[in-house]
């Protein structure tokens, strides 16, 4: 355990959104032994925040988001880096923001963000874990870049925003977000150790309203936009 700990005081991992899944990752990152975490999210606390954002208080209300986690992960981790980045993130800034971690941690919360660090991500050679939740429902699965299918593999383009609920019109169980964000730094800890068991071209799902943890395999799609090996 000492050597592990050793080992993964040299990982490097970002965390794009600082809400459910974002400070659930980022808090087993630092538990872990994660030696640096870069927290990225524009947004301040607000009161309908704190039921699944566990870095959050409501002393922190108004406060940077990514501020108020660094500061419980500080106290958490007091040897760990926390870089604060309060800002979005977007196709100008992706490439210089992301190039000091070794893996990216996709917990935004809306579907242009997530094609755009899928994207960015599979062109620039960078591995991460995507997920997601709302209501009762989380997924999350794994993206090597060159190796496995991505996020456009299964989801070819963006929906509609007109025809997906908001987080905050729909809901989010808090205990949910915190499974799939949890999942997600165990995946950013297996890849840094070299684990080949990792959730790629697998989908996992989980339903809290039936408790039903689904596995779906899912293939690289050679016509994808983002990772085909033959683009146009």
């Amino acid at each position: 355990m000492e050597g592990t700990a050793r080992t993964l005081s040299t990982l490097k991992v970002l965390v794009v959104g600082v809400g459910g899944l974002g400070c659930q990752a980022a808090l087993e990152l630092a538990r872990a032994g994660c030696g640096r975490v870069g927290l990225m999210d524009p947004d301040r606390v607000e009161l309908s925040n704190l039921h699944r954002q566990i870095l959050h208080r409501t002393s922190d209300l108004g406060r940077p988001k990514v501020s108020s986690a660094a500061a419980k992960l500080r106290a958490v981790a007091p040897k760990i880096k926390i870089d604060e980045i309060a800002e979005r993130l977007t196709a100008d800034n992706f490439l210089e923001v992301a190039r000091a971690y070794d893996f990216l941690i996709d917990a935004s919360d809306n579907f242009e963000t997530k094609f755009l660090i899928n994207d960015m991500a599979v062109a620039s050679g960078k591995p991460y874990s995507h997920g997601a939740a709302i209501r009762l429902l989380g997924q999350t699965f794994t993206v090597l870049p060159g190796e496995s299918g991505c996020y456009r593999c299964l989801f070819t383009a963006p929906p509609d925003e007109s025809d997906i609920p908001s987080c905050q019109e729909a809901g989010i169980l808090g205990p949910v977000a915190a499974a799939i964000g949890a999942i997600q730094a165990i995946e950013a800890i297996k890849w840094h150790l070299g684990s080949k068991e990792l959730l790629t071209n697998k989908l996992l799902t989980y339903d809290a309203a039936r408790q039903n943890w689904r596995l779906v395999e899912f293939p690289k799609n050679r016509s994808c936009r983002a990772c085909a090996e033959a683009k146009e």
